[in-house]
């Protein structure tokens, strides 16, 4: 009797074993392309968000301009790009596309002037 109920234990440990290699892998997040550019001469701060697990930004510092980067951002997220000017000052403009479309531009002036682009990702292609 003992032997028969160790067959059935081992016999459903591999059942289970074989069935693991079958279970639906979790699906990655929705995502759109945006493509965030600064344009302008001298060199600026530029923080942007792009998929992360932690929606933290991206900083890149003492970028020489004109400056373009394209992410993949995450359905419903805000994706944005600042622009910080150095002490030097300039002027400096961005934009941000989502899915190639044109959604907002700011401009930036002066010692550490500052400009914003913001959107947002939605489904279906319906951006604002």
């Amino acid at each position: 009797m003992a032997g028969v109920v160790l067959l059935a234990c081992l016999g459903l440990v591999g059942y289970g074993m074989l069935d693991a290699g079958e279970r639906p892998k979790p699906r990655a997040a929705p995502t759109a392309e945006v493509t965030y550019e600064v344009t302008g001469t001298g060199t600026a701060e530029i923080s942007y968000l792009a998929r992360s697990a932690d929606g933290t930004a991206t900083v890149e510092k003492d970028v020489t301009l004109p400056w373009r980067k394209s992410v993949r951002a995450p359905l419903g997220k805000a994706p944005t790009v600042v622009v910080l000017l150095d002490g030097k000052g300039g002027q400096a403009a961005c934009t941000l596309a989502i899915r190639g479309r044109h959604v907002q531009r700011a401009t930036a002036m002066g010692e550490f002037g500052r400009a914003t682009c913001s959107g947002e990702v939605l489904s279906g292609g319906g951006e604002g």
